[in-house]
């Protein structure tokens, strides 16, 4: 097993315990019956924390994007996705986000179904350790939950990108009462809870350039906000924070 798979342990765990089975001679039919429980097991438990992550990212990505995405063009008729391919700097940050959500795409794969090539994201060793991947396991489930209800409380406003043609209202209830951007806070805290979970050299990445990618953006939207707003959105920025 290659450094950075959190299987190992559960595989030198089942490695020690084959020799000493072999070592024991045991051949009773209840010693085969729990050896291949424990193999079982033990299987199961080199998979899932893989696996899991892989099931995680997809049901991040249909809860967070299209879900959210498709409710709001079934009811409005209004694409919500707003991304273009001109020069501008809005359009060049969408094609930015597009590459980090595919870059994260492909380290999970790796990490989930290909881990013979983990070394090759350069793994942080001295973070793989279990309390730090307990962190990042629930900073993951959090944010996916705060980014799901989020989204709900935006409702017919929720856009990708900037929408220069529809008129949106805006929204000041439920988390947004706390933070001007609860979403992207929870993007944020995603890619924070990825590096914990799969410390590696492209998650670091992902999560510095996420965070400057993103605080752009929200300044963009800020601009396209007060625009669209005027005093309304001042008056919000002078009672929310940014951030929280």
């Amino acid at each position: 097993m290659e450094c950075g798979d959190p299987g190992s342990a559960l595989l030198s765990t089942y490695l020690d315990w084959r020799v000493s089975l072999e070592q024991s001679g045991a051949g009773s039919p209840h010693s085969k019956e729990a050896s291949v429980t424990k193999i079982v097991v033990i299987l199961v438990g080199l998979m899932f924390p893989r696996y899991l992550l892989a099931l995680y990212f997809l049901a991040y990505v249909i809860a967070a994007f299209f879900w959210r995405s498709y409710l709001v063009k079934k009811r409005t008729g209004i694409n919500p996705v707003t991304l273009k391919s001109s020069q501008s700097v809005r359009d060049f940050i969408g094609r930015v986000f597009k590459l980090l959500f595919a870059t994260i795409a492909i380290v999970v794969i790796v990490f989930a179904f290909l881990p013979r090539y983990y070394d090759y994201l350069v793994p942080i060793h001295w973070l793989e350790q279990e309390p730090v991947r307990w962190i990042g396991s629930v900073l993951l489930l959090l944010s996916l939950m705060w980014t799901v209800f989020a989204q709900s409380q935006m409702g017919e406003s929720w856009r990708i990108g900037i929408d220069e043609k529809n008129k949106t209202p805006l929204v000041q209830r439920g988390v947004f009462r706390f933070s001007r951007n609860p979403i992207f806070l929870g993007m944020i805290t995603t890619l924070a809870g990825l590096f914990l979970v799969i410390p590696n050299a492209i998650t670091l990445l992902t999560f510095v350039v996420g965070v400057v990618v993103i605080n752009v953006q929200v300044r963009l939207e800020e601009e396209h906000l007060k625009t669209l707003h005027g005093d309304d959105f001042v008056s919000y920025c002078r009672r929310v924070r940014r951030w929280l």
